[in-house]
């Protein structure tokens, strides 16, 4: 009896283990990195310059840097769990309100985390530079933890400024309640969304280098502890610097890749795939895609060099003003480099329109027209041409100068005639 009941606690304990891992599958052993594989899978992917990659996951962007726009989408606004690429933007929260020299001592709370973890227990002491480390290249959620608490006080109050930033950014499909990524309700982005995300992260000069390190030290209580990068295209796929990996039963497999060529520079989001093969694969075609059909252009040259031969040939009239003619511009310097598509480069149009005349009085910055940037018939990029002065109507005292100078001019013509 004895023993069939050990068997059952026995039977007992793997089943909650199982369970366990079920709920927290975000596991730093599922994103160890077999670098021979990775070769294989990227070798294997092949693009045809003018077809549009098939993937598996189930939603996906590829996003420009540069201009803020789309070059792929698939599902890219549909609201999504995003398991560990969460950290993302649990990083750009605790970058703006944490000092990184900072000491944690970490709480029970943090070190009973389950999942994917830096190996933190209680009452170790790090600093919040490299638990930033811990949470963003082994994706460890008990540095997660830590991070929230330290800052927000909470995991539900550093919730609310995971949401506040968002909505700061203009991520309305966007939802956080964990600071880590695991599986729960209300905790979604899109492919889009995240990209945007990613975008903000990478401009904050710490974060960037953070996720562009393929190997790192960590000093836990003062003992060093090696740790790698989960992001499997870190170093083994061109011009790729960054960002974040994630993986829950809920999310699938996703990936958050940047990747920087020449003059193009790009985010490549994939949420939902099957497999950690598929992963690879599906950003590795969508960055080669990218790379291989698009051109960065310089629109601000040819933007330019179109308005001022439209300027030079065209005024709009001022009516009743002190001045005649209106002098207006466009905000050029706005203007930046585009990724257009390879065999659209030679269907570029620019149309320029303004009004023709206008009444005093006129004020700075006055909309008088709109110039427009087509590609293949569709628009790309409108920008405002406005006034570049003020001009008040004429008043008496103007009529009746114009009056005597009209005066005196005929009588010198019809004196110089006679």
């Amino acid at each position: 009896m004895k023993k069939i009941k050990i068997v059952m606690i026995i039977v007992l304990l793997l089943s909650n283990m199982l369970i366990v891992n079920y709920i927290y599958a975000d596991d730093i052993q599922d994103e160890n990195i077999d670098e021979n594989n990775i070769q294989i899978d990227i070798e294997e992917v092949s693009v045809e310059p003018t077809k549009i990659p098939v993937i598996n996951s189930r939603a996906a962007v590829i996003y420009d840097r540069s201009s803020k726009t789309i070059l792929y989408g698939k599902n890219e606004n549909t609201k999504r769990p995003m398991a560990s690429t969460t950290k993302i933007m649990t990083s750009i929260v605790v970058l703006e309100k944490a000092n990184l020299s900072d000491i944690v001592e970490i709480s029970k709370n943090a070190a009973g985390i389950g999942g994917s973890r830096l190996g933190l227990k209680a009452g170790d002491k790090i600093t919040v530079h490299n638990l930033l480390y811990g949470l963003l290249l082994v994706s460890g959620n008990d540095a997660a933890v830590a991070l929230a608490e330290h800052v927000g006080g909470s995991i539900t109050d550093f919730a609310e400024l995971m949401n506040k930033k968002a909505k700061e950014l203009g991520l309305n499909s966007t939802s956080f309640t964990t600071p880590h990524g695991l599986d729960a309700d209300n905790h979604y982005t899109t492919a889009y969304e995240l990209a945007v995300m990613a975008d903000c992260a990478l401009n904050i000069k710490e974060f960037s280098n953070i996720v562009g390190t393929k190997n790192y030290t960590v000093y836990i209580n003062g003992n060093s502890k090696n740790i790698t990068n989960t992001n499997e295209l870190l170093g083994n796929l061109k011009g790729v610097y960054g960002v974040k990996t994630g993986f829950t039963n809920g999310a699938n497999r996703c990936l958050v890749t940047s990747t920087k060529r020449g003059d193009m520079d790009i985010i490549c989001v994939v949420l939902g795939a099957d497999t950690k093969k598929y992963r690879t694969q599906d950003s590795a075609k969508l960055i080669e895609y990218a790379f291989s059909n698009f051109k960065i252009v310089d629109l601000k040259s040819l933007v330019e060099e179109e308005f001022r031969k439209y300027e030079n040939n065209n005024y709009i009239t001022v009516i009743k003003g002190e001045k005649e003619v209106l002098e207006y511009g466009c905000n050029i310097t706005s203007i930046g480099n585009y990724p257009i598509l390879k065999e659209e480069l030679q269907d570029i149009t620019i149309k320029v329109s303004t009004i023709k005349e206008i009444k005093a009085p006129i004020y700075l910055d006055y909309e008088v027209g709109e110039l427009k940037v087509l590609v293949n018939d569709k628009e790309i990029l409108t920008v405002k041409i406005t006034a570049k002065e003020s001009i008040n109507k004429k008043r008496i005292h103007d009529y009746f100068k114009e009056f005597i100078f009209d005066y005196n001019k005929y009588i010198e013509e019809t004196v110089m005639g006679e």
